[in-house]
């Protein structure tokens, strides 16, 4: 999408740019930018976005055609935001499905539309990445003047933002979304030592659903084993991949990221990876023959992980839970890490040990007419999503809820 647009009037005290390929930016610029955010993560660090582009995973013919915004001032970045104009609402996990529908049924287009995310990837960061205050407002004009200036844009909209961006983004006026989410949080003043002292802060009946579908998995002859960075071999990352595709074509769909987009994560990121992979001993060589794997993305310093993807080559029960839950957590806490995000949606997740956590998506529409009956129904959405989390933390499956459970 073309989007040659005048922004300098806007702000003269800095450059502005739009760009259509992540990879002409300065990475290493763009990264120092990202350290210096309150919630950094590694799905904006460069190589990540830059990976998504060049193995034709978010790319105009998917329906994500970057347009990456950017501010220098005196030749230095100092701020940027990485968007897309959206042909769709796929991929995105805050949905929006009524508004397009809305705008269709008033002969109004909706798409296209910018977005400010990480393609298929719902998790809370940073998104405006600003070196000050001055320039975080001045990358905020930008953003809507470059709606303003391209009649063909409905809306704005900025996805699992951080609290630092929520603060922002509703001081310039825009529209605020809740969502909820399901973390585990490491108890800030009492520290479980490992997922067996985990397991015997859960109430009876959790922890022994949790140990019965562990039981069904062992009895079944599985095993795990842990691969970390460039441990993680080429066919393990193959095998996985046939996972990923697998589960996609389980519920008659095509993955979004292509093997090419993991190959570039190896090559680029493998620091930031983490993969459990399930086996049956006895057959298939010396460690068995592969069954399952799943993906965990890591950041050491920060001491926080996400589960983002897996896939089995055949059913057995539990083993989903084994794979995307319990492995991940008994490993964070042998590690010392603090926090253990399971994805976007899941209630099943606080049976589990997961919390709820509110998320927040901002959203800036050009027709004051659809702005206004949007704004109504967030009103009312939102008073249901706080209440939903209320009743959620009143059914914690601690015995006593831990001290920094994302409350």
């Amino acid at each position: 999408m073309d989007m040659t647009i005048d922004l300098e009037k806007l702000d003269p005290d800095y450059r502005v740019r739009v760009c259509d390929d992540p990879a002409s930016l300065d990475g290493g610029a763009w990264n120092a930018l990202l350290a210096a955010q309150s919630e950094p993560t590694p799905f904006m660090r460069h190589e990540y976005l830059a990976a998504l582009h060049a193995s034709g995973s978010a790319v105009a013919a998917t329906g994500w055609a970057p347009c990456f915004l950017t501010l220098e001032r005196s030749g230095s970045l100092v701020a940027a935001v990485a968007l897309y104009a959206k042909s769709h609402s796929y991929g995105e996990y805050v949905f929006d499905w009524a508004w397009a529908d809305a705008y269709q049924r008033h002969g109004l287009r909706y798409y296209p539309k910018l977005l400010g995310a990480v393609p298929f990837t719902p998790v809370p960061g940073t998104r405006l990445l600003a070196a000050d205050d001055a320039a975080r407002s001045a990358l905020l004009r930008a953003l809507r003047g470059l709606v303003a200036q391209d009649r063909r844009l409905s809306s704005a909209h900025l996805l699992f933002v951080s609290d630092a961006d929520r603060a922002a983004l509703q001081a310039d006026g825009w529209l605020m979304r809740q969502n909820v989410q399901f973390h585990w949080t490491q108890d800030a003043t009492d520290p479980a030592p490992d997922f067996a002292a985990l397991l015997a802060r859960l109430q009876r009946d959790k922890r022994k659903k949790i140990q019965q579908e562990r039981r069904r998995v062992a009895e079944q002859g599985v095993v795990f084993s842990v691969h970390e960075g460039t441990a993680i071999t080429e066919p393990l990352w193959e095998f996985f991949y046939h996972c990923y595709t697998l589960t996609y074509a389980a519920h008659h769909s095509s993955p979004y990221l292509t093997r090419d987009f993991f190959a570039r994560m190896a090559a680029t990121m493998p620091e930031h990876w983490l993969m459990f992979v399930a086996r049956r001993p006895g057959a298939g060589g010396e460690d068995g023959t592969p069954i399952a794997a799943s993906l965990i993305a890591i950041d050491r310093p920060r001491r926080a992980a996400w589960g983002r993807y897996w896939g089995a080559t055949e059913p057995v029960s539990c083993l989903h839970f084994e794979a995307c839950y319990y492995q991940p957590l008994a490993w964070c806490l042998a590690q010392g890490f603090v926090r253990f995000e399971g994805g976007a949606q899941g209630e099943h997740k606080m049976a589990r040990g997961l919390l709820p956590v509110a998320t927040h998506s901002a959203h800036w529409l050009r027709d004051e007419r659809f702005a206004n009956a949007v704004a109504e129904f967030l009103g009312r959405e939102g008073e249901g999503v706080s209440a939903y989390v209320d009743e959620l933390r009143e059914r914690s499956p601690f015995k006593t809820p831990p001290i920094g459970d994302g409350a």
